[in-house]
């Protein structure tokens, strides 16, 4: 009979949940997990020989196990599975245990949860965690929240399994609350801009240039050894490589274009207006995910609009217009991720989540999915400056943005003459010319609102609130 006591438990083994457990035993922590299916259980027994770990699908067994204070972790589908979950938990635990959500919760669930179990005694934080299966078994990054102290009772055990950049882990504490989780969902939802952006620059390569996908390979895989070096760009790269064991051709020409989604893009849309911040990039790539998800009336409708031939017209040679259509995704790039940290800063004021943008930028340097060379700057322009309200005027970015402002003019220009949408590209060179122009139109638009609803205005030459009898 095993009597031995693990240091950390994991529900849920699923791919994340199992090869997070497996990287704390190779860490040297001894380890247990639980799922009600045998069949995960089995999988986990057979992956961890030679190392500290048990499995069980018997979750008073699993309970048993844990050293006291207990610390455990759910890495279960998000929504009411979690509740079911702790709502079987809570005659288990006792008073000083940990429970760690790690999963993609929505943060009010997680400030909910957290209000529910403090009476009891229970402590609960939420973890957002980044960087697919390869990442939880060999080093994500870690979005911690909620109580400092819960949090430093597990922390030696994240600093060594998150990855490593110059040797500093990616994984810091980030705030009380729901901060953990509220900074996950931003994270993908920068995740749905760049992936928008990167599929309309192969749009334009491959419809526009003709680019073949051994071309398309080259040329990423060259962007991915320069300011664009990413994990996105990366495997984009390698996409165009892969066979089609079906067919003689490229797996990519055969996927159906039709992208699906889990609803974290969705969030961080809807909180950005729910905040008053700006985030047309990331809503747009919420948008053509549902336009792609039309793909029969699509298809109907390319008979019944027939539109332009998607080639470019241009003179000059076809490297230049790559070289632009880099300049002009390194230029979104920076403006999507200038996006994503408005938005924190502003929920951190508003929720009181006391995050430091730069920490945030340096653990997402590795691990995670939107991992990017660019992030060093980005952690460098909040050293720097803590309280910058946009990315985009801090001396060194804005630099970068106005060396590649006529790349990106010129290949939207290409592309609406093509008849290729470039939506994600369009936001991020509307944005940035809404945001550098000291006088928008929306003076009309309150006149407007006056003269049909009695909105009132405001006046540019004196204080107060005017009402006017519009004729």
């Amino acid at each position: 009979m095993d009597t031995q006591q693990y240091d950390f438990g994991m529900i849920g083994l699923g791919v994340m949940g199992r090869n997070l457990l497996l990287n704390m035993a190779d860490h040297g922590f001894a380890v247990a997990g639980y799922n009600r299916d045998p069949s995960k259980v089995t999988s986990l027994k057979e992956e961890a020989q030679g190392l500290q770990v048990y499995g069980t699908s018997d979750l008073k067994d699993f309970i048993s196990k844990l050293k006291r204070p207990r610390a455990l972790m759910l890495l279960v589908t998000a929504g009411p599975a979690v509740d079911m979950v702790i709502k079987d938990l809570l005659p288990l635990l006792e008073p000083g245990d940990l429970v760690i959500d790690g999963g993609n919760s929505y943060f009010a669930d997680t400030e909910r949860r957290a209000e529910e179990l403090t009476p009891k005694g229970i402590h609960f934080i939420g973890v957002g965690v980044s960087g697919g299966e390869s990442g939880a078994r060999f080093g994500p990054s870690m979005m911690p929240g909620g109580s400092k102290a819960a949090y430093d009772v597990v922390r030696p055990i994240f600093e060594s399994i998150a990855a490593k950049v110059n040797n500093e882990p990616c994984v810091t504490y980030l705030g009380p609350g729901a901060a953990g989780h509220y900074v996950k969902m931003v994270h993908n939802g920068i995740e749905y801009g760049l992936m928008q952006l990167i599929s309309e620059a192969y749009d334009i390569l491959k419809r526009g240039l003709g680019l073949s996908n051994d071309e398309l390979h080259e040329v990423f895989k060259t962007w991915n050894e320069g300011e664009l070096k990413s994990f996105l760009i990366e495997i984009t790269a390698q996409i165009f490589l892969q066979n089609d064991d079906k067919t003689s051709g490229r797996l990519v020409d055969s996927i159906l274009d039709s992208a699906k989604q889990k609803g974290t893009g969705k969030w961080t849309s809807q909180c950005g207006m729910d905040l008053g911040v700006p985030l047309s990039i990331i809503d747009i790539a919420v948008t053509m995910r549902y336009v792609s998800a039309l793909k029969k009336e699509r298809v109907t409708a390319a008979k019944v609009l027939p539109g332009s031939t998607p080639k470019f017209n241009f003179n000059g040679d076809k490297q230049a217009i790559i070289n632009q259509v880099r300049d002009a995704l390194y230029f979104a790039t920076i403006a999507a991720y200038a996006q994503g940290m408005t938005l924190l800063k502003v929920a951190s004021d508003t929720y009181k989540y006391e995050l430091h943008l730069g920490e945030v930028a340096k653990i997402w340097r590795g691990g995670c999915i939107i991992r990017a060379t660019l992030l060093e700057n980005i952690r460098v322009a909040y050293h720097k400056n803590a309280q910058l309200p946009s990315l985009m005027v801090d001396p060194d970015l804005s630099a970068l943005l106005l060396q590649r402002q006529e790349s990106i003019r010129r290949i939207i220009s290409h592309s609406v003459q093509a008849g290729i949408p470039v939506p994600g590209l369009s936001a991020a060179l509307a944005y940035f010319d809404a945001y550098r122009t000291d006088r928008l139109p929306s003076n009309l638009i309150q006149a407007q609102r006056d003269n049909f609803g009695a909105h009132t205005y405001e006046r540019i030459d004196t204080e107060g609130i005017f009402h006017t009898h519009w004729n």
